[in-house]
């Protein structure tokens, strides 16, 4: 498989980013299922080094996505998305696996984890349009960890009010 073709099928996380509408989403939305699998397997660990993993290829295929193209952030690229996605979901998935709870009892966090992710990768408040305006593959992907980064905290802080001030 070309370097290009193979780039773009992991890019658009095998087509994913072009589903319409609002493929950023629908991107977010197939890491769900992702991130369950990889807790179900290999706990937080796994979500992590796949989370870097992500990171580290999202960079690559941004990179040759882009490469002679006037659109440096295409929408149809949703390895972003996953990337920040995973990171939000950070804020479940090592609670669960630390205290052995079933990822799945914390069910209110995943919907907070979604929501949250995808209300700053639209918003895009502070760091994260300063993120989205950076130059290249980078720049691409930066936006969206943080954005995850600032989701996987709405949850941790939502989690300690519901929990520990309000007793839940």
């Amino acid at each position: 498989m070309k370097t290009s073709r193979l780039a773009f099928l992991i890019g658009t996380v095998g087509g994913v980013g072009y589903l319409r509408p609002a493929p950023g989403t629908w991107g977010s939305l197939a890491a769900l299922p992702m991130v369950y699998a990889l807790h179900q397997l290999g706990g937080f660990l796994l979500l992590a080094l796949a989370t870097v993993i992500c990171m580290v290829v999202g960079v690559w295929a941004a990179e040759a996505m882009t490469r002679n193209r006037e659109n440096m952030d295409p929408s149809e690229f949703v390895l972003d998305e996953v990337a920040g996605q995973f990171i939000a979901l950070w804020a479940i998935s090592y609670p669960a696996w630390a205290h052995d709870i079933a990822i799945t009892a914390l069910w209110p966090g995943w919907i907070a984890a979604f929501g949250l992710f995808r209300l700053f990768d639209v918003w895009k408040p502070g760091p994260v349009g300063w993120a989205d305006r950076q130059k290249g593959a980078t720049g691409v992907m930066m936006d969206d960890i943080i954005a995850g980064i600032l989701a996987a905290i709405g949850v941790a802080v939502l989690a300690g009010i519901f929990h520990g001030l309000l007793g839940l």
